[in-house]
Parts: C-alpha cells; sequence; structure tokens
C-alpha cells in the first residue's frame, strides 16, 4: 500500500520536468526553429534547473528515512520510491524527451484530429490573451505594493499556523481506522473466579445486542460476538462484536459510534476495575489515547497519586475509559511481629514458616511407588483451618519450649498483594489510562493536566515524577527527528539552490515559499473534513521540494533574462514580469499534473487508504496553495531582494 501510494505521489511529480522542458522546446518552436534546433536549445536551457530541481525534491524526502519507530517501518518505502523514480525521470526528461520531440514533424491533420487540433490551438491563443490581460496587469500592481503583499502573506502565513498550533483541528498521532470489530476489555479484581468473570462478560454482551437493537438497521450491523476468559488471568475477559463488512457497516453506523453506544449501554457494571472499548484496535495508532506514567519509590504514594489524576481525567466529558493504573492483588494477611513476640526470641522467619506449616503443611516422607514419587504432609485438620480465628489462635512454639497464641506476638492486618511491580530508572511506576473522543483532542487534554492537576500533584507528593508515554511519546520523538531531519534538509536545499542561481541571497527567497505550502495544506485538511495527525506533516516535510520547483523555475527565469544582453537597462519589476508570464503557464502544468494525480488517493474511501489521505491532502492542497504563492508572492520578493542590494550598493559607493 505504501509503494503504491508513493508511485502515485512521484506519478504527478516525475512529469513537472518534462512538462517544463518540452514547453519551452515548443516555446522555441513557436519562434520559428526546427524541431531539432528547438529541441537541442530548450533541453540546454532547462537542463540546470531541471536536474538541480529533481535534487530539490529528493532532499525532501530524506528525512522520512530518519523517522523512528513505528512510523519510520511503516514508511521507510515512501521515500525509497520516489527518490529512484526521480532518478529514471532526470535520464527520460534530458535525453529520451527531447530526443523524441526533435523528430516531430508537421503532418496534414484531418477528420477529428484537426478538429482536436483547432479546438486545442484556440483555448492555448485564450490562455495567453488570459496571462497578458489579467495576469500580467495584476503582477503590475503587486509589485508597486510589494511590501503590502509581503505582510499580507506574512499575517495570512500566521494566522493559519496559529489556528492549527491552538488545537482547535486536533493533532493525532495516526488518522483513526476503524476495525471490523468493536472491542471490550474487562479486567475484574486479582483471583476473582471465572464464573464471576463470565458473568460481568455476559452483561456486556447483553449491552452489545441492546445498542445494535436501538440502532436503525442494527439487525445486519453484528455478525457474531466472540469472548475470551482468562487471558492473563481468570479475572480478564476480552469481548469482540464483529460488524457487518464496511460497505454494509457506512449505511448504518460506524465502529466507533457503535463502540460509543455499546459503552452507553454498558454503563458502569458494579465490581469490574476497569472497562475499556476500542473501535480501532490492531491497527497504526490504536491503543489508548492518554498514557501518563507517574513515578515515586513509595507505592502508596503511588497509589493516591494515580487515583486523584485518574478523578482529574473523569472530569473532562470526552475522556472515557479511565485506568488509575493501580491493579491490586489477592487478599492476604500481613503478620508484624510484637515486641512480646521479639522479647521470646520470635522472628518474622520463623511465625511465617509454622503458619506455613500449620495450614500448608509441612514435607516429612516422599515414598517412591512405581514410578511415581508420593509426598507426605502434615498440617492441622480441616475444621481447623476455616476462618482467620483459626489462624489468630494458632499456637506458635516459642525457643524457651513454651506455646503461646499467635495474636499475642503479631499484628495482623489485611491486605493485598501487588500483581506486578513496574520499575522505571529503579523507581516504582504506574501508568494511568485513558481514551479521547475524538482522539485527536488528546493534546488538549495533556495540556490541561500539564498546567493544573500534575503541577499540584508534584507539589502535593514530593519526590512524584511523571512522564507521557504511549502515542504521546511515540508522537513526540518522531516530531523531534523530522524536526531535526527537516532543517538540515532545508539547509541541503539551499546549498543546492545556490548553485543554479549563483547566488546567496535568491536562494532565501526560494526557500521562503515552503513556509506558505502549510497554509495550503491545512485549508485542505479543514475543507475535507480530517485532523491533523503526523502522517499530514509528513505531506507536509514532502511538499518542500514540490513549493521550491516552482519558486526555482520562475527566479531561473528571472536571472537567465537579466543576463541577455537584450534586457540590459531594464529594471527588475520588468525583468520579473516578463519571467513571471513567461513561466506562468509550466508552472500551472506542473501544479495541476501533481494535483490530479493524487486526486485518487483523496477521495479514496477505502479504510486500508484512510491512513494516507492527510499525506495525499497535504502535499496536494499544498501545492495549489504554493503555486499561487510562487506566481504572486514570489516576484514580489524578488523585487525586495533586488531594492535591499540596490541599498547596500548606494551605502558602498558613498
Amino acid at each position: 500500500m505504501i509503494s503504491l501510494f508513493a508511485f502515485l505521489i512521484a506519478g504527478g511529480i516525475v512529469v513537472d520536468d518534462a512538462i517544463i522542458i518540452g514547453e519551452n522546446i515548443y516555446h522555441h518552436r513557436q519562434q520559428g526553429m526546427p524541431p531539432l534546433q528547438a529541441a537541442i536549445q530548450g533541453t540546454r536551457e532547462m537542463a540546470v534547473p531541471v536536474s538541480f530541481s529533481i535534487l530539490v525534491n529528493m532532499a525532501a524526502f530524506v528525512p522520512i528515512f530518519f523517522i523512528p519507530g513505528q512510523t519510520g517501518k511503516i514508511f521507510y518505502m515512501l521515500p525509497l520510491v520516489i527518490i529512484t523514480v526521480f532518478l529514471v525521470s532526470l535520464v527520460e526528461s534530458l535525453y529520451i524527451l527531447p530526443h523524441h520531440l526533435s523528430r516531430l514533424k508537421e503532418v496534414q491533420r484531418t477528420g477529428l484530429e484537426e478538429w482536436v487540433h483547432v479546438k486545442q490551438q484556440a483555448f492555448s491563443d485564450g490562455f495567453k490573451h488570459w496571462i497578458h490581460a489579467f495576469y500580467e496587469p495584476l503582477i503590475e500592481v503587486l509589485l508597486k505594493h510589494r511590501y503590502l503583499t509581503l505582510v499580507a502573506a506574512l499575517a495570512l502565513l500566521m494566522t493559519t499556523l496559529s489556528y492549527a498550533i491552538s488545537g482547535r483541528m486536533g493533532m493525532s498521532m495516526f488518522p483513526k481506522v476503524d476495525s471490523d470489530f468493536a472491542r471490550a476489555t474487562l479486567t475484574l479484581p486479582y483471583g476473582t473466579s471465572e464464573e464471576k468473570t463470565k458473568a460481568a462478560a455476559d452483561s456486556v454482551i447483553k449491552a452489545a445486542r441492546e445498542a445494535a437493537k436501538n440502532i436503525k438497521g442494527g439487525d445486519q450491523l453484528i455478525r457474531g460476538i466472540f469472548t475470551e476468559i482468562g487471558i492473563g488471568g481468570s479475572h480478564k475477559a476480552i469481548v469482540r462484536a464483529y460488524l457487518a463488512p464496511p460497505d454494509i457497516r457506512e449505511k448504518i453506523v460506524s465502529t466507533e459510534q457503535f463502540s460509543q453506544r455499546w459503552r452507553e449501554a454498558t454503563g458502569d457494571i458494579v465490581g469490574v476495575d476497569s472497562l475499556n472499548f476500542e473501535s480501532d484496535a490492531g491497527g497504526p495508532g490504536a491503543g489508548s489515547s492518554i498514557t501518563i506514567e507517574l513515578n515515586h519509590p513509595d507505592s502508596k504514594t503511588l497509589e493516591k497519586a494515580g487515583e486523584q489524576l485518574a478523578d482529574a481525567l473523569r472530569g473532562f466529558s470526552i475522556v472515557k475509559d479511565v485506568d488509575d493504573g493501580f491493579s491490586p492483588g489477592k487478599q492476604q494477611m500481613d503478620f508484624t511481629v510484637l515486641p512480646e513476640g521479639k522479647s521470646l526470641g520470635l522472628t518474622p522467619q520463623e511465625v511465617g514458616r509454622q503458619v506455613r506449616n500449620a495450614f500448608y503443611g509441612a514435607e516429612v516422607l516422599r515414598q517412591q511407588r512405581g514410578r511415581n514419587e508420593i509426598k507426605i504432609m502434615v498440617r492441622l485438620a480441616e475444621d481447623e483451618r476455616l476462618s482467620q480465628s483459626n489462624i489468630e489462635d494458632l499456637l506458635i512454639w516459642t525457643k524457651t519450649g513454651k506455646y503461646v497464641p499467635l495474636k499475642e506476638v503479631v499484628h495482623v492486618e489485611r491486605g493485598r498483594a501487588y500483581t506486578e511491580i513496574n520499575r522505571h530508572n529503579g523507581r516504582r511506576n504506574i501508568q494511568v489510562k485513558a481514551n479521547v473522543i475524538p482522539k485527536s483532542k488528546a493534546g488538549e487534554i495533556l495540556n490541561d493536566l500539564e498546567a493544573s492537576e500534575l503541577k499540584e500533584l508534584m507539589t502535593k507528593y514530593p519526590g512524584l515524577q511523571y512522564s507521557f508515554q504511549g502515542q504521546a511519546a511515540d508522537m513526540s520523538e518522531s516530531m523531534d527527528s523530522l524536526s531535526l531531519s527537516f532543517i538540515i534538509a532545508l539547509l541541503a536545499i539551499y546549498i543546492l539552490l545556490a548553485i543554479p542561481l549563483q547566488s546567496y541571497s535568491l536562494p532565501l527567497v526560494v526557500v521562503s515559499s515552503i513556509p506558505f505550502g502549510v497554509i495550503g495544506a491545512i485549508f485542505g485538511h479543514f475543507i475535507m473534513g480530517y485532523d491533523l495527525s503526523l502522517i499530514s506533516v509528513l505531506g507536509m516535510v514532502s511538499l518542500a521540494g514540490i513549493v521550491a520547483n516552482d519558486s526555482l523555475i520562475l527566479i531561473d527565469q528571472a536571472v537567465y533574462l537579466k543576463t541577455k544582453a537584450a534586457n540590459a537597462g531594464k529594471s527588475a519589476i520588468d525583468i520579473i514580469k516578463i519571467a513571471a508570464t513567461q513561466r506562468f503557464r509550466p508552472i500551472l502544468l506542473t501544479t495541476f499534473t501533481t494535483f490530479f494525480g493524487l486526486i485518487p488517493m483523496i477521495f479514496e474511501t477505502s479504510r486500508q487508504a484512510r491512513m494516507l489521505i492527510p499525506m495525499a491532502i497535504s502535499i496536494g492542497f499544498g501545492i495549489v496553495f504554493a503555486t499561487l504563492i510562487s506566481l504572486i508572492l514570489i516576484p514580489s520578493l524578488y523585487v525586495i531582494v533586488e531594492d535591499v542590494k540596490h541599498l547596500f550598493r548606494r551605502r558602498h559607493d558613498r
């Protein structure tokens, strides 16, 4: 699936170089050059910018190679396939395409072919007229008010980024993809019998059927219910409600919506420690939306802090299935030797040994019977091992040769054993978990907790530490790695651009167009109804090279025109206006090919493609908006750079 998606992305981009070279050859053909000479001249002029545009695209996809964890394993093939396709397309556009175009000859068209050619030429002439009648005057006005244009573009960029960063759009690790089944996981007190666990599971099963019954068309929704009891202990159960295929389910209710109805129908079950509902189990991004790890040397402190944090999470209306992370084990009796017992020479080991021998038994003999070995144990009679009073009245032998009742030398207190003890860096820890609906709002909940409840816990319990684990930790790790590698990629892009442009300032103009592609990506998510995710960010990173290509083609044309003797004495405004007019058509064509190449993925409805759609939205809508920036803002930035150069020259001359 990832490889196919990589081909879809590359399919819209690789033709860009062919379009640019082919359009330049066509431009020389229109000026009267013969096919062979036009192919040579057109390819020679665009060979350098096209080669470096391919290198820039490759550099933009390199950061995806270095993403750690699960995300890196999933998307490793994406840059590998795209970079390979880019290298092949470079050879094709520089050598094979010009050869084909140099052999084109004028042919006599008749019938349908002639009609199509006439319509094509009419559209081409009309498009050229539109460029000169509308785009050229617009550029002239914007160049005269170039500083106002720059301020307006920056204001739009800051407003859009502020809206996204504020959390209103939501942010998650992976887009939520519904499973074919909804799952409920029950945990009862440790040591609960299978019969009681089965009774609780039956209540959950009954609630699932009731939830389906109250949904229109629900009789076709549930295909079967499967229950597992005893996985991880007799106190645990997993109930899976297998739903109808997606084509039927979409007409009734989604897996997530059914899970919510199931949760409401189940309510609170007496005696259940935790009950968790999932609609995306098994896929990337599955698991609890929030996982907060608390650690402290004292287990009692951890238990209190976990309960308080869990209560704080329950206070949010969108937070469900809260688990305080503490699972008490079986009931037990804790013995503490009293001073009276110590004075008689009793130790905890001695008391424990005698109690064990009395109730469990002491091995006194082993006998071999055939192939079997039989242990002979000695212990109290059964009627003396029935109640707690039997323990308290147990006579303990002392070193003085006398017997004393256990309750006179030992303090007995009921307690619970730990089912597990987890440690992190030598400190005990627990994990408080919860689900957030929708999952993309988990970041807002974590920010609120960090600003209020977690600070209060740190003050109330000295020595307590916390950290975000699970999806929040994975996302933070991926974003940190992506940020660092993207900065390095931007530096590489700047160096690559400086070579063909032979300038240190003009590459800044090209690179400055990259952030504006983010505006289109964010608007695209808003229009298509998707939350932002790590996959969306990957698309924005990949967008950097594609956005830079359009600006590179435009600036390179301006540099070329500036070196021509025919343009000697022309101002920067005149030169960039001519360059923008000449490069308007190829820039627009490359944008359309990339966008329409991604259309099948953007509007794909299958669940398998849902995880990749945010990346396609980021690239597709980002390149559309970035093209508008390239055709409107980049000319203004070019003239502003020339203004700054002119200002420095004037100061230097003084």
